[in-house]
């Protein structure tokens, strides 16, 4: 019989998810519920929507405008605060009628839905945001990639001032695949998330040679071997998603996700991920911290809906509300361990009871200002 955490999705046997148990990949921490636990962002009872993050998106196109959707809806369903979509100034009218909670944002254009790098940038720059998630169903082409260029720049003119840190997903990883020593000098804080063929193409962009990492894909030992490397090569935290996806930070330090969903084999999903990570970002957690409580949220998201539906038909869209849950469930952990405490979602104080009705004919109801 499978081991199964209450009221949370399937796992195999001997999965450490939520159990302690020693399902460990050498050289990696597996993930459980309470190491994830202890990574929430604190939720004071009296914050406020910008308390709790502003995120900015730069994603989608006309054959893709369903990836900054989904970008968006898991960023608030991770708890960003305030979602900006920012799009190529042509579409903003088709993306304004499509999102609901997040606002958008027109990027000037040099073309038809083809991004003018320059004034972009300079907008982008000029808005108020905690972290950025860019790539996710952009439209290919030298403009995005100059402007993924120069958003992986540290500073702002050359100042001084940090930027915001960002999630680099799909199109921007393809476009530093073909950039030169990108990783070389200063960089602001980023999360690359690619699959097993985004990095690779990576790997082979940095001088590598196709295949020299091993399997990518069912081996785990390999997995973990190449992200840390990547991690420390590219001094940013690394993201190598698949059956047990692994997150590599730049000291070296990795971890494991116990999930192995066949479910999540679908269209929209690592969208989905990128939103949940840039979210976390967003509400100042450090990127390390960001990837791996991301990377579970989604995979417990991605459990709970496979026990619902089966190992087929789970659709990206599907995953978002169950993040929400799942961060329920992990608040309620650290609940569990510090006692009453301030992340919003668990325990709360009793209502006070209101004061009894005085009797009819009684003092107090002859004269209600009259102690009692």
């Amino acid at each position: 019989m499978t081991d199964r955490p209450v009221g949370f999705g399937r796992r195999e046997a001997g999965s450490s998810a939520g159990t302690g148990a020693p399902d460990v990949v050498p050289g990696a921490v597996t993930l459980d519920d309470a190491a994830a636990s202890v990574l929430l962002p604190d939720r004071p009872a009296r914050g406020h929507k910008g308390d709790f993050g502003k995120l900015l998106v730069i994603a989608g196109s006309l054959d893709y405008a369903g990836a900054a959707l989904l970008v968006c809806r898991a960023a608030g369903r991770a708890g960003a605060g305030l979602v900006t979509l920012a799009v190529p100034e042509s579409l903003q009218p088709l993306f304004a009628a499509k999102v609901v909670e997040a606002t958008t944002m027109a990027l000037p254009e040099d073309d038809v839905e083809e991004i003018d790098p320059e004034p972009a940038l300079a907008r982008i720059l000029d808005h108020d945001h905690d972290a950025i998630v860019v790539g996710p169903g952009l439209r290919p082409g030298l403009a995005a990639a100059e402007l993924v260029r120069e958003l992986i720049a540290s500073r702002a003119d050359g100042g001084d001032e940090e930027l915001p840190p960002i999630v680099l997903d799909a199109e921007a990883l393809r476009s530093l695949a073909s950039m030169d020593g990108w990783w070389d000098g200063p960089r602001r804080s980023a999360v690359l998330t690619p699959h097993a063929g985004e990095f690779e193409r990576l790997r082979v962009g940095m001088g590598g040679k196709a295949g020299e990492d091993g399997d990518l894909v069912d081996d785990d030992a390999a997995r973990v071997i190449a992200a840390k490397d990547a991690a420390t090569t590219w001094g940013q935290v690394v993201v190598l998603k698949g059956a047990r996806t692994v997150i590599a930070a730049p000291d070296g330090s990795v971890a494991v996700a116990p999930f192995e969903n066949p479910a999540l084999a679908s269209g929209g999903t690592g969208d989905v991920l990128a939103g949940t990570i840039g979210a976390l970002l967003a509400q100042h957690l450090d990127p390390y911290a960001a990837a791996r409580l991301g990377v579970y949220l989604h995979g417990l998201a991605g459990d709970a809906v496979r026990e619902r539906i089966g190992d087929a038909g789970l659709l990206a869209s599907d995953l978002p509300e169950p993040i929400a849950v799942a961060r329920k469930r992990l608040a309620a952990v650290a609940e569990r361990r510090k006692g009453a405490g301030t992340l919003g979602f668990g325990l709360r104080p009793a209502p006070v009871a209101a004061p009894a009705s005085p009797e009819p004919g009684s003092d107090a109801a002859v004269n209600p200002g009259a102690p009692t």
